[in-house]
């Protein structure tokens, strides 16, 4: 399980140019899966999400984390996470998790965070246009 977590001022998705989603103050989250992930990679991914400090505080160091600030989280689903470019100029997703077994997860991942915080998402699958307003930017990658 891969994720690239973003903290945001604000964000959008959309899929045929109509938002179907979008946050104020939080993270936006990119999430990909492969073989081998499962509900217990996902329980350890949204805790270090949720607890992850990279909020600044009153004096403006990084030390606050989403529960903190009481964020937003926009998910979005994201296989290109897997790319494999070691040969050649044309990534393989061969390392991806197929479609049918990922959206499952997505959908699971997503409920676990919806415990905590809002959470709202993309479109499985769909093309999406994703708008981000990073702040810092503050850009991290976690992989379980």
């Amino acid at each position: 399980m891969r994720v690239i977590v973003q903290r945001s001022k604000e964000s959008s998705v959309s899929v045929q140019g109509k938002i179907i989603g979008e946050i104020k103050k939080g993270l936006v989250i990119l999430v990909g899966f492969t073989s081998g992930d499962d509900a217990n990679k996902i329980d350890k991914m949204v805790k270090k999400i949720l607890n992850l400090r990279i909020f600044d505080d009153e004096n403006g160091v990084m030390n606050k984390s989403l529960l903190d600030i009481k964020g937003e989280i926009l998910s979005i689903s994201q296989f290109t996470l897997y790319a494999n470019t070691k040969k050649g100029n044309r990534p393989s997703y061969i390392e991806a998790l197929n479609g049918q077994e990922a959206i499952k997860l997505y959908d699971l991942f997503n409920q676990k965070l919806k415990e905590y915080v809002p959470v709202k998402t993309g479109k499985f699958g769909a093309d999406m246009v994703v708008n981000i307003k990073n702040d810092g930017p503050v850009t991290i990658s976690l992989e379980e």
